[in-house]
């Protein structure tokens, strides 16, 4: 019989048979499903990033997969893969687990020139990009300098309207044709909606942490403090004034109410 103290034993037992038992082959299918399926979701990118760490002695093929999927897929996952990288590095990070971390500092230039190519088709995706280097380089995952070359060399590719990854309207006629000759990636109807709502979802999560408290503002406080002037007897005479003005101006609309209305004390 087994007593409790042959729990934890048990439990480390099963944890490594679990993991002799993996199959990398499904591990990588599953991350890749799971990468195809992103959307704005904070959740969702999370629970990929909680898969691949999970996983991480197949850390290099699932970093592989993440380049892959960056490469094959239409422009909207593209921008979901981008914003599931930086969970991705925050979390590695909390969990002092660094490899995934390192190898997208390596191969962070390939991973920007998939989700913006250089010839435009992902004009609608720098903002997007711009948002995920900020938040790396404030994670430390980047260097201001990193950020600095990658957000030169994106100048250049927010504004090509003959690359835009939109569908155009079919009824302006067969005669209108694209300037250039390379094939474009053009998202149906349904992926401009989808798309819509993610950079709905996007910017309002933005504008809430736009307004998130730290918990931590005592050196605010201490400088408030410094700057501001001691109180003086101006202070209590511009007080009082302000009183006596707020006190007339209610009497001024109590009598003018009365007055209106009827009413009798």
């Amino acid at each position: 019989m087994f007593t409790a103290t042959d729990l934890p034993t048990l439990e480390k037992a099963k944890k490594s048979e679990d993991k002799m038992m993996i199959d990398p082959f499904e591990v990588r299918m599953r991350f890749t499903t799971q990468l195809q399926h992103l959307s704005a979701a904070v959740t969702s990118s999370q629970k990929a990033a909680h898969y691949a760490l999970k996983y991480r002695d197949l850390d290099e093929d699932l970093h592989s997969c993440i380049l892959e999927q960056l490469e094959r897929n239409n422009m909207n996952n593209r921008a979901n893969i981008m914003y599931f990288i930086e969970h991705l590095c925050e979390m590695a990070i909390k969990e002092n687990y660094l490899p995934y971390v390192r190898m997208m500092q390596r191969d962070i230039l390939r991973v920007v020139d998939s989700v913006v190519p250089p010839d435009g088709t992902g004009a609608a995706n720098v903002k997007h990009v711009r948002h995920v280097l900020n938040g790396l380089q404030a994670k430390e995952v980047l260097s201001a300098e990193i950020v600095a070359e990658i957000d030169a060399a994106l100048k250049d590719r927010d504004s090509h309207p003959s690359h835009l990854d939109l569908e155009q309207d079919e009824g302006t006629g067969g005669g209108s044709r694209s300037r250039s000759d390379k094939p474009q990636l053009r998202l149906d109807k349904k992926q401009i909606e989808q798309r819509i709502e993610e950079d709905r979802e996007r910017n309002k999560r933005q504008r809430e942490s736009m307004w998130a408290m730290t918990g931590n503002d005592l050196d605010e406080y201490n400088q408030m403090w410094e700057e501001l002037s001691p109180t003086g007897e101006d202070d209590f005479i511009r007080s009082r004034e302000e009183a006596l003005e707020r006190a007339e101006c209610v009497r001024k609309h109590e009598e003018f109410y009365k007055s209106r209305y009827g009413i009798k004390e």
